[in-house]
């Protein structure tokens, strides 16, 4: 079959995990990613661990787990940017190239010739995607951006957490995974504009801006009342059962979501009268009156298990699940059954387990060629077929260090 993203040829200048994520997506749909790395040490995150996968062989350096998250089927071209020698090799891979994604700080690859004012002339129709953590412009504009901090800045932890407690951070770089949906979405649309204006453009994405505009439903809530919403530890703010709930051995996640729902759970739960009570009959009840509500539920919920909950539930259509574990996430039925656990193979033939994305095309499926790269694992097939460099040339920049 054919893939959605063939033919399409993707310059990546990023690391850590926004931009190489949103290559990835690119990789995964067809599309032909070089990544671009330091000689040496490479893309930071490789040396993020442990846990480390290691070579079978032993005579490779161990890559974290951390770094096969976001990297399969790329190639790796390792080049030493800092040299006029590396920025030509950049340049030429660039006329030839569909897109580039970089998360330098502003104007961080100006010193190096390949800022988009300094690129633009070469390739006209490249689409450029620049990631940074406060945007192109504006009086934070020089400041390095991480997603930790980000989560704080942008409001995600002041939202996150018990509400006794201090402010959380989410368990993943969920900032960092949001960028990189946000920048492969304006990617593609970027190409699709390119095939009426047959030019190339410049996507500024900022990670403040993308954690500011996924606050959703809380951001809305704030504008529309200038009240600074409250942690509310795992309850949610417009719904009202909505929520963990201890079980007599374990945790039950309740998701009821119109009152038709909670007047079946009460019913299940043998607490009939508490969905004719005049102070829990509608949602907007039930909100207004959580503090109430909550440990009248949570004293029914904690006299059964979870096992016992989700059963009779799920029966009547209740929405409720348990709270896993990875180790039950990645035995989940469910889960298996759809095949997001991948088995890819590195450069000598090792299966390495990679998490599969969840897109699927029923035309243009996507594909798990191979794991995450060695640094400058793919240089002499960039240099020789990518860019049609001849032997002597090739030869040349390796013995130089300019190409590893």
């Amino acid at each position: 079959m054919s893939e959605a993203l063939k033919g399409i040829k993707v310059v990546d200048l990023s690391r850590i995990l926004a931009g190489p994520w949103a290559s990835q997506m690119l990789a995964d749909m067809g599309a032909e990613v070089i990544k671009v790395e330091r000689p040496i040490k490479g893309d930071d995150t490789r040396h993020w661990g442990p846990p480390f996968i290691k070579p079978a062989h032993g005579d490779e350096p161990a890559q974290a787990a951390y770094y096969h998250c976001a990297n399969r089927n790329k190639q790796s071209i390792a080049i030493d940017i800092t040299r006029a020698e590396g920025q030509q090799v950049i340049k030429d891979m660039i006329a030839k190239a569909d897109v580039l994604i970089e998360n330098y700080k502003v104007g961080g690859l100006e010193n190096y010739g390949l800022s988009y004012q300094q690129v633009k002339a070469i390739n006209p129709k490249l689409i450029y995607c620049s990631i940074t953590g406060f945007g192109q412009s504006g009086p934070y504009a020089h400041k390095a951006g991480y997603d930790a901090m980000i989560q704080g800045e942008g409001g995600l932890m002041s939202l996150t957490g018990d509400p006794k407690g201090q402010p959380m951070k989410v368990g993943v770089a969920v900032v960092d995974v949001m960028t990189g949906l946000y920048s492969a979405n304006a990617i593609l649309a970027a190409l699709m504009a390119r095939t009426h204006t047959e030019q190339g453009q410049h996507i500024d994405i900022a990670l403040l801006d993308v954690q500011v505009a996924t606050l959703a439903n809380q951001g809305m809530n704030y504008l529309t009342t200038d009240k600074n919403p409250t942690r509310l530890g795992n309850g949610h703010p417009n719904i009202v059962p909505y929520q963990t709930f201890a079980t007599n051995d374990g945790s039950l996640i309740l998701a009821i979501g119109n009152d038709q729902q909670f007047e079946k759970f009460c019913h299940a739960a043998k607490c009939s009268e508490l969905a004719q009570n005049d102070f829990y009959q509608t949602n907007q009840l039930r909100v207004e009156n959580r503090k109430r509500l909550i440990p009248i539920l949570a004293a029914i919920i904690a006299q059964k298990s979870t096992g016992y909950w989700v059963a009779i539930l799920e029966a009547i259509a209740v929405p409720c699940g348990p709270v896993n574990t990875l180790e039950q996430v990645f035995k989940h039925p469910q889960v298996q059954h759809r095949g997001m656990i991948k088995k890819i193979p590195d450069k000598k033939g090792n299966l390495i387990k990679t998490i599969a994305s969840p897109i699927n095309l029923s035309q243009t499926p996507l594909q798990y060629k191979h794991a995450a790269p060695n640094i400058g694992e793919h240089s002499n097939q960039v240099l020789s077929q990518f860019l049609a460099y001849d032997e002597e040339k090739i030869k040349t920049l390796v013995n130089a260090n300019v190409v590893e």
